[in-house]
């Protein structure tokens, strides 16, 4: 590799961070494992999903479902920051 040779996952990196992509890419990302980490019947209540300052936003079609989501609210923020190896969400709001 000559001097202006990088490999291309740090040319990707250098990249989302100049465009400031992160927060963006952790939003599709956080919703492909929106389901695998709370299971296909709060998944299939769930109308939308955002991330903004670390907190996720869950737009749910049905109040019973979303208040008994809520009640889970500690172990799911867990759970997808696990999923992503890295605390990307601090809060839950559903609505």
């Amino acid at each position: 590799m000559n001097n202006n040779e990088k490999p291309l996952k740090d040319v990707i990196r250098e990249f989302v961070e100049v465009f400031r992509l992160k927060n963006k890419l952790n939003q599709y990302r956080l919703i492909d494992k929106w389901e695998p980490v709370v299971g296909k019947m709060i998944s299939k209540h769930t109308k939308g999903l955002s991330i903004n300052r670390r907190t996720l936003y869950v737009e749910m079609d049905s109040s019973i479902v979303r208040n008994e989501v809520y009640m889970l609210k500690s172990k799911i923020i867990e759970d997808l920051n696990k999923e992503f190896e890295e605390a990307i969400i601090d809060n839950i709001v559903f609505k």
